[in-house]
């Protein structure tokens, strides 16, 4: 086990988060504990509010549905994918049940995970909790506290520190929009042409908002130049 951990990597996957800027503190989160990459479902564009200028050191990457990123976690990076939920079969995350790279799929503050969600997961974990205050955890501290679990498990080597702070690195020289999650110009031609053939037969994966509304118009202006 001590190889496969010593290769593991961590992934956090954001889908139904209903506070925006929960993104931004998400994002501060799997900076500190390690991660990989930040994989956005569904809208691109998000607020880095709360990230204290960690979202320049995080690559973030966009699917349009659940399935193309459960095909890029499981076949590019060869991940599994964990849902954070108190579901049946739930391991307490203390338990650190992981075996190779993981990717951590969060539920929505007040629902949870959804069954589309639930489907795509390999496995579950819950935060065990000793206090009868309070039914569930804000979703940026299970993140982290999950996130820390795993880079323990995986040997993460620990940041070097400097006085009563960890040594921030030097911010990457290029940086794209820090509040809009870029993609290749192939990748928004698919997207585009998966939307056109949806909307043909009336079907829709993720639920259109204004924002996604937004989204569109900013792939019609690129397009129409």
């Amino acid at each position: 086990m001590a190889s496969t951990a010593a290769a593991a990597e961590s992934y956090v996957v954001v889908h139904n988060v209903a506070k925006r800027h929960n993104i931004g503190t998400l994002a501060r989160s799997a900076v500190a504990f390690g991660v990989s990459e930040m994989v956005l479902i569904g809208r691109r564009d998000f607020n880095s509010f709360g990230s204290h200028g960690s979202a320049s050191h995080l690559r973030f990457r966009h699917f349009h549905s659940l399935s193309d990123a459960r095909r890029y976690l499981k076949e590019d990076r060869g991940c599994d994918i964990c849902g954070v939920e108190i579901a049946d079969g739930a391991f307490p995350v203390n338990a650190q049940p992981f075996t190779k790279s993981t990717a951590f799929l969060l539920g929505n503050e007040g629902m949870g995970l959804s069954e589309k969600e639930c489907e795509i997961c390999d496995f579950f974990v819950y935060i065990p909790q000793y206090g009868g205050g309070t039914a569930s955890l804000n979703v940026t501290v299970a993140a982290s506290i999950v996130l820390h679990h795993f880079g323990v498990w995986a040997g993460f080597p620990e940041r070097s520190r400097e006085g009563n702070k960890f040594i921030v690195a030097e911010k990457p020289l290029k940086q794209a929009s820090r509040n809009y999650c870029a993609e290749s110009i192939e990748s928004v031609i698919k997207e585009r042409k998966i939307r056109k053939e949806t909307n043909k037969h009336g079907f829709f994966e993720e639920s259109q908002t204004d924002g996604d509304t937004q989204s569109t118009n900013l792939l019609d202006t690129l397009f129409s130049s």
